[in-house]
């Protein structure tokens, strides 16, 4: 089952021009109209997950940020290739299972 928190912003996303970009607000008041601020945190927390795997570039004056270090106003998009590759450079290698033959 997918999480409709990124669903809704991926869908959102996916309407936009190259380059253009939503602020979080928009996706947490479309999934919750009346108390979009209650749903603001987990929408900001799903993009940062988006972002580590390389499927979203979260911004701040038009700039990617640090995913580890970064505060304020941001605004969310799709990634380039670059950003895209640099994010799954950064990922944990995945580990393989000791197989004894």
């Amino acid at each position: 089952m997918s999480d409709p928190i990124e669903t809704a912003i991926l869908n959102k996303l996916a309407g936009l021009e190259p380059g253009k970009s939503i602020e979080p607000a928009e996706v947490a008041k479309a999934l919750q109209p009346e108390q979009w601020q209650r749903m603001l945190p987990k929408v900001r927390a799903t993009a940062l997950g988006l972002m580590r795997q390389g499927r979203l570039t979260i911004t701040k004056k038009g700039k990617p940020v640090d995913p580890d270090n970064f505060r304020g106003v941001t605004r969310l998009r799709l990634p380039t290739e670059e950003e895209a590759a640099l994010a799954l450079s950064r990922r944990p290698p995945v580990a393989e299972d000791d197989v004894e033959d």
